[in-house]
């Protein structure tokens, strides 16, 4: 799933050919989770006794359907509770009534849309199951024809970075400096390119323990760099890489650090017809390789199709077993459970016992603060916007970050004469919250205003093909935010969270419920967070049922001694 954070557009940022990729590795938890995935071992084994034991897995987004089919593999039997449907926040929409001339829905993503190349776990799962990619039109990425930077009414045209004026290499220029100077930004890419795990530890141990209290925007202040306010202001509304973010200036600069090491926000991908898909056909997928169940098992067949309905209730029953209540009123009772739907469901939309959890748990999920995050898709006819203006010779409309209201907008086409999808609007925090109120008709209606001022010639409107679909998920009941965003001082509280899959510490009547998803994981708003928390309660699960990981492919929790996070003092 993608952040909304500005990358660094940097010498490191461009490997060379001999050079091995940036992937996120660390900086918090170096382990090649990819490695692991990959290895002929597998993920570990459970003793032949315990097979067809079932665990419960809350949650049927990416994180727990990853987990259940990883659970299966094993000879377990995950039982999926779901409150919404498959996929969590990859949930892609489809236009009723449009489709391109070769059958094809249009779509509209509504969560993650964009994924980096970096995320070397979740393109092991795409391609498991032979999904396609295809670069996406981030502003003044290759693929995207032309961008337009609108602020304070003023509109720059660019169809790469060298037509943009002089200011905003200026401001770029003053980023990179801000990061090399305040980061090491250049020795930890070099090291997490590496998988250079002692120099990642070090350098990460000493900007833990300096910045946990800074803010993004309190980093730029502090940098010579930015001491220009109008620099930081064009950076915040523009940025480079996916765009200007200034409602992550708030954020713990932490946060931000672990997407630009990581090259988080650079090259992304979309996935052709839909990021649901990869959920999906997990879901269906039979494994090749299974221990216990029959060839052509998958979750679906486990499940008679349908995962079981939203959790109402959790509570710990006699023998350290965790019972669950689902909406049909059904309680089952399990020796172990993975929850990967988002923390504050266990405060508000799920009944719990206070046993469930260590207090320290608690107070780390009570204080998680969430993004909000808002969408508007149209149906169009075609991509009009690569018509020619006859006075200037630009694409008529471009891939746009504008303060506006709109503040960024997505062309998304299909091929040329083809039905097109346009994001009129993708926004975040308070400009998400500017949204709330209004419908999806009443929303596309001031957006159209918007870009009416950036495009005057342009009619839009006259395009539209079909009905706004719209998404506030501030607003959706099973997520009350787009996905976790530390504030300042919040480490301690993120690393309990993270490391809750070491349970040997634990008293036992707080053992055998892991907690997984992306608002766990170091790296929130990315799907491969979901995927490595997820196989960090995998391995936890089968630590539980007494199974262990092959010694030429230890876990993450065999090895977690030698890589646990900074650990900073609690006094």
């Amino acid at each position: 799933m993608t952040s909304t954070v500005p990358t660094a557009v940097h010498d490191e940022q461009s490997p060379q050919p001999t050079q091995p990729p940036v992937t996120m590795f660390g900086p918090d938890f170096p382990y090649a989770y990819d490695d692991y995935l990959a290895h002929p071992a597998g993920l570990g084994q459970i003793p032949a006794t315990e097979h067809g034991a079932e665990v419960a897995v809350i949650g049927g987004g990416l994180s727990g359907i990853v987990a259940a089919y990883e659970l299966m593999k094993m000879g377990l039997k995950p039982v999926v509770y779901e409150a919404d449907q498959i996929g969590g926040r990859l949930r892609t929409a489809r236009f009723d009534g449009s489709a391109t001339s070769d059958g094809q829905p249009l779509i509209a993503e509504m969560g993650a849309m964009r994924f980096p190349p970096c995320s070397t776990a979740l393109q092991h799962y795409i391609d498991l199951v032979d999904l396609k990619t295809q670069p996406f039109p981030n502003p003044l990425a290759p693929d995207t024809p032309s961008t337009v930077v609108d602020l304070k009414g003023q509109s720059h045209y660019a169809r790469t970075l060298e037509d943009l004026p002089d200011v905003y290499h200026q401001v770029m220029d003053a980023w990179n400096a801000c990061l090399e100077e305040g980061a090491d930004f250049s020795a930890m890419q070099r090291a997490i390119r590496e998988r250079d795990i002692p120099t990642i530890r070090a350098i990460w141990a000493q900007l833990v323990d300096k910045l946990d209290n800074q803010t993004f925007y309190g980093f730029l202040c502090d940098s010579p760099a930015f001491a220009s306010f109008r620099h930081r202001e064009i950076f915040g509304q523009v940025g480079f890489g996916t765009g200007g973010w200034d409602t992550d200036f708030p954020n713990s600069i932490l946060e931000i650090l672990r997407v630009v090491y990581t090259g988080a926000d650079d090259d992304h991908r979309g996935i052709v017809g839909g990021s649901q898909q990869l959920p999906e056909r997990l879901w269906e997928r039979a494994p090749g390789k299974i221990t216990h169940w029959a060839q052509g098992t998958s979750l679906s067949s486990l499940h008679g199709g349908a995962p079981r309905s939203a959790v109402t209730r959790l509570h710990r029953t006699a023998g350290n077993r965790i019972t669950v209540t689902d909406a049909s009123g059904d309680i089952r009772t399990y020796r172990a459970a993975v929850f990967t739907a988002q923390s504050w469901m266990l405060l508000s939309k799920i009944e719990c016992d206070d046993a469930l959890f260590p207090i320290d748990h608690w107070t780390a999920m009570e204080r998680t603060h969430y993004m909000e995050s808002s969408k508007l898709f149209v149906p169009v006819d075609r991509p009009f916007w690569l018509d020619t203006d006859e006075e200037t010779g630009r694409d008529v409309m471009s891939m746009t970050l504008t303060d506006r209201m709109t503040r960024g907008t997505y062309l998304l086409d299909n091929g040329p004469d083809e039905p097109a999808v346009i994001c009129l609007s993708y926004t975040w925090c308070d400009d998400s919250l500017k949204w709330l109120p209004l419908s999806a008709n009443e929303r596309m209606e001031v957006m159209l205003k918007s870009l009416r001022e950036i495009y005057p010639k342009v009619d839009i409107r006259q395009h539209i093909t079909g009905n706004p679909i719209t998404v506030s998920w501030e607003n959706e009941p099973y997520f009350m935010g787009a996905f976790k965003a530390n504030l300042p001082g919040h480490y301690r509280y993120q690393r309990r969270l993270f490391t809750h899959f070491m349970q040997d510490a634990l008293p036992a009547d707080k053992r055998g419920l892991f907690l997984a998803g992306d608002d766990i994981s170091w790296t929130a708003g990315w799907a491969e967070g979901a995927v490595q928390t997820a196989l960090n309660a995998v391995w936890g699960v089968l630590r539980h049922f007494g199974g262990a990981t092959d010694a030429t492919n230890p876990g993450p929790g065999d090895v977690y001694d030698e890589i646990a996070p900074v650990e900073l003092p609690e006094d």
